[in-house]
């Protein structure tokens, strides 16, 4: 057992507090009882060292006491894990999952959802405020998600033989024969695999499929995955759900094996005759990507739906879909209202992905023009467009900075409202340029990061001004959180 000092607060924070000792000790600082007094960006909650620097920890909330070790030290501010607790702030919920600190996916789990959406609120608002120095509206109260566990409609999981290690195992001193893993990289690592026996994230039969997969391959000695060596068969499993019911599997194996392979995916067919869309795909490349391999149907079809407002859209492997399909649909509502589209507006969508929030809104557009980078998202778009019966929607494919130009819009005609939904980094400044080049009357900014979007709104504060913004919360339990912010053209 852990001695005293290193108990933790409910959340099992002592996983996190091993890795103190691998910083150069003459770099290393502890203060003592320390009162943390805010969260910040990427998950960290922020506290005040005695020479007036900034701490971020990793793993504390706001209103603990806690001794906090060093672990980077830097001009301007440290980085820390806390060691002791004196107080519990009255934030602290019990974590429900048995992975979390460890995991590293779900880093808000020991903090209640009203106070996780108060600082997602707060951290979109001093961003816009404070990087981007625009003045804001009114700020509508951010949009928190009905389901707060089992809400992501996508799951991914890696096979490794070498599992990572707890604490508590290395310090054991037995021989760990166990060794096989099916779960989530232990971030920062890439070839170390958390084994996961039970996961929030993802609804029935997630779960089930998860473990007796595991189970079935080392009753049968299908060797799983070493990512040092690029050995092994079992590489990744990824799960698909929808709001329509049906359930994608995709097994990635690293080499081919006939006779193993068909004997693991008819076992998972029999075992759970639910799953509409069962595939895998023979990757023997470096890397786990599968978006250059040949997926192959083994059984059902080769694609799921999603549905929304009656509109139905094709999922198949490669699709990006919003992880989250109730505040997905929640999200296109409020961009969809900010728009203000009357019916006869030119509408462009940039960074349209599969077409999703072109098709939401076209029935109250005149005419939706949808531009992607990939290739393939544009071919979902038209074909969903189709299926749909959607006949006011284009789609183009290119570079964003390169296709829209002058000449497209010449050729497209003037919008009258710019939809953007970028990818973190937010746009690129000749995207931003060329907006400011032809000002069209409105523009939504949909934003996974509102420091980009903040920066981004600082480039365009001269001719737009905000006159809208909401966040809207896809992943409780985490830090992350989405923005969307209507710009009207200053007069």
């Amino acid at each position: 057992m852990f001695p005293d000092f290193l108990k933790p607060a409910p959340n099992n924070s002592w996983h996190l507090s091993y890795f103190c000792g691998m910083a150069r000790k003459n770099r290393n600082l502890e203060f003592k009882e320390v009162k943390v007094i805010d969260a910040g960006a990427k998950g960290k909650s922020i506290a005040k060292a005695p020479d007036g620097k900034v701490i971020f920890i990793g793993n504390a909330v706001p209103g603990d006491v806690v001794d906090v070790q060093t672990t980077k030290r830097k001009k301007a501010f440290y980085e820390g894990t806390a060691t002791r607790f004196h107080e519990y702030s009255d934030k602290r919920v019990e974590p429900p999952c048995i992975h979390f600190s460890v995991c590293g996916g779900c880093k808000w789990q020991f903090m209640d959802y009203k106070h996780q959406l108060y600082y997602k609120e707060k951290e979109v608002v001093n961003n816009l405020t404070r990087l981007g120095k625009v003045e804001l509206p009114e700020v509508t109260p951010i949009l928190g998600s009905q389901a707060i566990y089992f809400y992501r409609n996508k799951m991914e999981f890696s096979f490794s033989d070498s599992r990572w290690l707890t604490q508590e195992e290395i310090s054991s001193g037995r021989d760990i024969e166990d060794r096989n893993a099916l779960g989530f990289h232990i971030p920062g690592m890439w070839d170390k695999i958390l084994d996961i026996k039970e996961c929030h994230l993802q609804q029935a039969p997630s779960n089930g499929i998860r473990n007796s997969v595991k189970q079935f391959a080392i009753a049968n000695d299908i060797p799983f995955f070493n990512t040092r060596d690029q050995r092994g068969m079992l590489r990744t499993l990824m799960i698909r759900t929808s709001s329509t019911g049906e359930i994608m599997v995709l097994i990635q194996f690293f080499e081919e094996n006939r006779e193993k392979r068909e004997l693991l995916l008819n076992f998972i067919a029999e075992e759970f005759p639910e799953i509409t869309s069962l595939q895998y795909v023979i990757n023997p490349k470096g890397n786990d990507t599968i978006y250059d391999q040949e997926v192959i149907c083994y059984k059902g079809k080769d694609h799921i739906f999603e549905e929304m407002e009656g509109l139905k859209f094709k999922i198949n492997a490669k699709s990006f879909y919003q992880t989250n399909s109730e505040q997905a649909y929640n999200l296109y509502k409020i961009t969809r209202d900010f728009a203000g589209l009357t019916g006869s507006e030119l509408v462009y969508d940039l960074y349209t992905g599969t077409g999703t929030i072109a098709q939401f809104v076209a029935a109250k557009a005149k005419k939706v023009i949808g531009v992607e980078a990939v290739p393939e998202a544009i071919e979902d778009a038209k074909e969903n467009a189709r299926n749909n019966n959607i006949t006011n929607t284009e789609f183009y494919v290119g570079d964003m900075k390169k296709v829209f130009t002058a000449e497209f819009i010449k050729q497209h005609g003037h919008p009258d409202v710019i939809i953007t939904d970028p990818p973190r980094d937010g746009m690129h400044k000749d995207v931003v340029a060329q907006i400011i080049g032809i000002l069209p009357q409105r523009i939504v900014y949909v934003s996974c990061n509102s420091a980009t979007q903040a920066r981004d709104l600082a480039l365009l504060d001269e001719h737009y001004k905000v006159t809208r913004t909401q966040a809207v919360d896809m992943f409780p339990q985490t830090f992350h959180v989405e923005n969307v912010v209507c710009l009207e053209r200053r007069i």
